[in-house]
C-alpha cells in the first residue's frame, strides 16, 4: 500500500540561507526522509529485535510488508544507537559476560535506572572500562561485583562516583552470614527439641509420658510404646472381617 500525502512547502527569500525550501513535517505519519511510515518502522524494529533478521523477513513477507533482513537489522542497530547516545547514565552496573563460556570474557555496562544495556566491551581489562567511564562524567554510582578489577576501573575512570556492591553479591553475603550464625546454634537447637518433648504444654507430651509409665519407663520411641501411643483408628478404616471369629460347633 502506498500513501500519498500533501504537505505545505515554503521558499526562503534569504539568499544566505542554506535551506531554501522548507516543508511541513508530518510526525504522526512518518519521520523526515523516511521511506516507511512510523507504524511500519515500529513493526520492523519490534520483529527484528525479538525474532531476528531472516525470520523477520519471512514473517514480514507473509504479512504483505516485504522488507529485507539487512534493512531490519539496520533499523534495530539505528534505534539502539539513538537510545544509547541520548541516554544519561547516573547509576551504572558493571559486570562481566562471556563470549565463550569459561574461555573469553567481556564487560557489560547497564543503566540500572532504565534497566537497559548501555555498552558491550570486547575485553575485560580495567583500562577499557576506565576509558568508557571517563567519557561519561555524569555517572554518580557504580554497582559492581566484589572483584578488584572493576574497583580499580571505577576508581580510575569515575573517581566522583560512589562504588556499591550489586544485588547478587549482597544476597550472597547475607546468606553466608546467616549460615555461619546458624552453624553456631546447632547444638542448642537439638537440646531445645528434646526439651519440647518434656514440656507439658507441648501437644502429645502427656500422651508420651503416660505411655512410658504404662510400659514401665520404656522409651517412647520404642516399637511397643509407639504401638500404644498411636492415634485411634477411624471406624471407616476397620473392616468387619477383621473381627470375625471361627464358627462354633452346635451341641445337640
Amino acid at each position: 500500500m502506498i500513501i500519498q500525502a500533501r504537505s505545505t512547502r515554503w521558499r526562503c527569500r534569504n539568499h544566505q540561507c542554506d535551506r531554501r525550501i522548507v516543508a511541513a513535517r508530518l510526525p504522526r505519519l512518518a519521520t523526515p526522509f523516511a521511506r516507511r511510515t512510523t507504524r511500519l518502522a515500529g513493526i520492523v524494529k519490534l520483529l527484528g529485535h525479538d525474532v531476528g533478521g531472516r525470520p523477520s523477513e519471512r514473517l514480514m513477507a507473509s504479512l504483505g510488508m516485504p522488507v529485507s533482513d539487512t534493512t531490519i537489522l539496520r533499523s534495530v542497530k539505528k534505534s539502539v544507537t539513538a537510545s544509547t547516545n541520548s541516554a544519561v547514565v547516573r547509576i551504572a552496573g558493571v559486570d562481566e559476560w562471556a563470549w565463550r563460556k569459561g574461555t573469553t570474557f567481556g564487560t557489560v555496562i547497564v543503566d540500572l535506572e532504565c534497566r537497559q544495556m548501555v555498552e558491550l566491551l570486547a575485553d575485560r581489562p580495567a583500562a577499557a572500562t576506565a576509558d568508557w567511564l571517563k567519557r561519561h562524567p555524569e555517572i554518580e554510582v557504580v554497582s559492581r561485583d566484589c572483584a578488584g578489577l572493576y574497583a580499580d576501573a571505577a576508581r580510575e575512570g569515575a573517581p566522583q562516583a560512589r562504588q556499591v556492591a550489586d544485588r547478587f553479591h549482597l544476597l550472597k553475603n547475607l546468606r553466608e552470614a546467616i549460615e555461619r550464625q546458624l552453624v553456631c546454634f546447632q547444638a542448642p537447637i537439638r537440646e531445645s527439641r528434646l526439651q519440647a518433648q518434656d514440656d507439658p504444654d507441648t501437644p502429645g507430651a502427656n500422651r508420651d509420658r503416660a505411655a512410658r509409665r504404662l510400659l514401665g519407663g520404656r522409651d517412647a520411641g520404642s516399637p511397643v510404646c509407639a504401638a500404644v501411643a498411636m492415634p485411634p483408628v477411624r471406624p471407616s478404616l476397620i473392616r468387619p472381617e477383621s473381627f470375625a471369629t471361627p464358627a462354633m460347633p452346635l451341641r445337640r
